[in-house]
């Protein structure tokens, strides 16, 4: 008998075939999918009758091809040039997500739920022009969100995340056990769940209460727009700073280094928004005399007076916007102390909720590293704040979030100086809106961003040096921006920065001045900031000099291996990562960003390169001066991360 699609109900005969359900659990899955309108393969994990990984490893067992978790498949970066392979609107209506094309082979390989759909296949081929179709086995959830994040950009499609994830880190059981029937189950399509534990049904109906907005919950299978709420209140609070000069862009930078750590500690996507909505309400009302850290409320009488006085305004301001639980847990909680010294309930340890002993660190951190008025009266550099940090573990902070934080900003600093291109923008304007986005896409493209709203704030910060580049308006409070270059042309602090004019004025003459100065642009406002800030990196990536380049070393547990192998290839890079650990040792070679050959051990070429993807421990080395002689790999990078992240996931799921 030819082997069914598993499109529809069909995919309960395949589960039954694989011996993954019996009749019975099918029975009762179908009848879930049919009330809830999702597929039998989200009812078969909502009803807990199997894992994601279990169904997963069986159905890929079942179809002889191999998985993707939706863990990797939210972590998986594909190249636009796959991307357009496939439109959009192709892959929604077949229920594919391209993940690679190898172009020695003309393969493009695919995850979907349904591997052994010909039609599909042959349709993705003639779509794609690829010679042949490699199909990975996937949830098809998970393949939905993929498609609106990587051709949508919806930052929040992998919003939700399998409730056995949220429920192992917190330690309760977040999925409701009831019959199928019972009457608590809402569908995505109608509105979030009221509770994440299924209720009894109400003895006698009651009429339905006058509509209010849906609050937004944790409940990873409610999916709503809060990206768009968290970049509304990013450019709010942009907004409300821009009054205080020495903490404009503060809040922005706390929700950033908040929302890595969530990354780094894989917290589910939506845990780690609300906790980065709290890294932008944690400031709001409490714009007295002080700046009110964990650290400053801690070691200085008066600044945890004021904090007492306004530790709930913030909750309070945002109260009607119904922000999630953990935002207001959060933001309430960020002055306790981890050993129970703190207030306002004098909680210890892991009493206190994680989102408030994250932005603890991530908000203290911001403070000492832009606020020339933080305790220390200047700015440390990132190494002298991390040991401020340091100093007050198991005291004022976590000491695993500050470790996990320490590892983050040293694997930021050995990234950046891996791929020689990080840049120092200083921006010059006195309108907070038009720099809020001009700095999330320089930020977005790698460039680290400072702000100054004057020229004499803006002299302030070029005579500290290490700044790349300076795009200014020329209409300034005080003096203006030429005035502003020419004084900066005559230090030595300014005379050698890239300059460029970004400024409402549309004169020729104003434009003859600053090119008379040596600016390397002059743009009229309004420009599309994508291509002004491609175009600003594409000329300091030209003029940068290759002299001196050095290889680099480090630690994998700063920078982890597959993070290395993206930024080398990325940055198209040639040469070698050696690898050293107490398990095994090897090398990696490069060529102009390819993987060309691996060892490790008595293996050689991709079998070497699986092998060394497994440490998450040891040292590494970067030579750029190794020039490779052979080629034993011709997978693509990308293929070779997928096709590595699939064996670690199936080895864990065989322990």
């Amino acid at each position: 008998m030819p082997l069914p699609t598993a499109k529809g109900s069909a995919i309960g005969e395949v589960l039954v075939r694989a011996s993954l359900l019996t009749k019975e659990q099918l029975a009762e899955a179908v009848a879930l999918s049919r009330q809830d309108r999702i597929r039998v393969e989200e009812a078969v994990i909502n009803l807990g009758t199997l894992t994601e990984a279990a169904l997963l490893k069986g159905l890929s067992n079942y179809y002889q091809t191999q998985f993707v978790s939706t863990d990797r498949l939210a972590k998986a970066a594909v190249d636009k040039p796959t991307l357009a392979m496939i439109p959009r609107a192709v892959a929604e209506a077949l229920g594919v997500f391209p993940v690679a094309f190898d172009p020695k082979t003309s393969t493009i390989s695919i995850v979907t739920a349904d591997p052994s759909d010909q039609d599909t296949l042959r349709n993705v081929q003639a779509t794609s022009q690829a010679k042949v179709v490699k199909a990975y086995v996937a949830r098809p959830r998970a393949v939905k969100s993929a498609i609106s994040r990587a051709y949508g950009g919806e930052l929040g499609a992998f919003g939700w995340m399998d409730l056995e994830l949220q429920g192992a880190m917190y330690g309760f059981d977040t999925v409701a056990r009831g019959k199928i029937g019972d009457a608590s189950r809402r569908t995505e399509e109608t509105q979030p769940r009221a509770s994440i534990v299924a209720e009894p049904p109400a003895p006698k109906p009651k009429p339905p209460p006058p509509p209010v907005p849906a609050r937004p919950t944790t409940d990873p299978g409610v999916v709503y727009a809060f990206d768009e709420v968290l970049e509304l209140m990013n450019v709010f609070v942009g907004l409300i700073e821009s009054e205080r000069p020495d903490l404009r862009g503060h809040s922005s930078l706390v929700a950033r280094l908040t929302r890595r750590v969530g990354e780094k500690m894989s917290i589910p996507p939506k845990i780690t928004g609300s906790f980065v909505a709290a890294a932008y309400e944690h400031d709001l009302g409490k714009m007295g005399q002080y700046h009110l850290t964990a650290l400053n409320v801690s070691e200085y009488e008066g600044h945890k007076v004021a904090a007492q006085k306004v530790v709930r305004t913030p909750v309070r301001w945002l109260e009607a916007v119904r922000l999630p639980a953990e935002t207001a847990q959060a933001t309430l909680q960020m002055y306790e102390r981890f050993d129970g010294r703190g207030f306002p309930e004098g909680i210890a340890g892991d009493q206190i909720a994680l989102g408030a002993r994250i932005l603890a660190v991530t908000d203290t951190y911001a403070d000492l590293t832009q606020n020339p008025r933080n305790p220390f009266r200047k700015q440390l550099t990132p190494n002298e704040a991390i040991e401020v940090l340091t100093k007050f573990k198991g005291q004022i902070f976590d000491p695993r979030i500050v470790d996990v934080f320490q590892s983050i900003v040293m694997g930021e600093d050995l990234k950046a100086r891996l791929l020689a291109d990080r840049y120092v923008a200083l921006l010059v304007d006195p309108d907070a809106a038009e720099t809020s986005v001009l700095e999330l896409r320089m930020i977005d493209q790698g460039f680290e961003v400072k702000i100054a709203r004057s020229a004499d704030q803006a002299v302030e910060m070029l005579m500290q040096g290490k700044i790349d580049l300076v795009v200014s308006e020329i209409d300034l409070p005080g003096k203006d921006g030429l005035t502003l270059l020419a004084e900066a042309r005559g230090e030595g602090w300014g005379k050698e920065v890239a300059w460029v004019m970004h400024t409402k004025r549309q004169g020729r003459a104003e434009a003859q001045k600053a090119f008379e100065h040596g600016v390397i642009d002059f743009v009229t406002k309004p420009a599309a900031a994508d291509v002004l800030v491609a175009k600003l990196k594409a000329r300091l990536d030209r003029s940068r000099s290759q002299k001196g380049q050095q290889g680099l070393s480090g630690s994998l547990k700063e920078l982890g291996l597959p993070d290395l192998v993206t930024a080398l290839s990325n940055g198209r890079k040639t040469g070698a990562l050696r690898i050293t650990s107490r398990a095994l040792s090897g090398e990696i070679q490069f060529l102009e960003g390819a993987i060309v050959n691996a060892s490790a051990g008595p293996k050689k070429g991709a079998s070497a390169f699986y092998a060394l993807l497994e440490l998450n421990d040891g040292q590494f080395a970067v030579d750029p001066s190794f020039k490779p002689t052979e080629r034993l790999i011709t997978d693509s990078t990308e293929a070779l991360l997928l096709e590595g992240m699939r064996r670690l996931d199936e080895g864990r799921d065989g322990r």
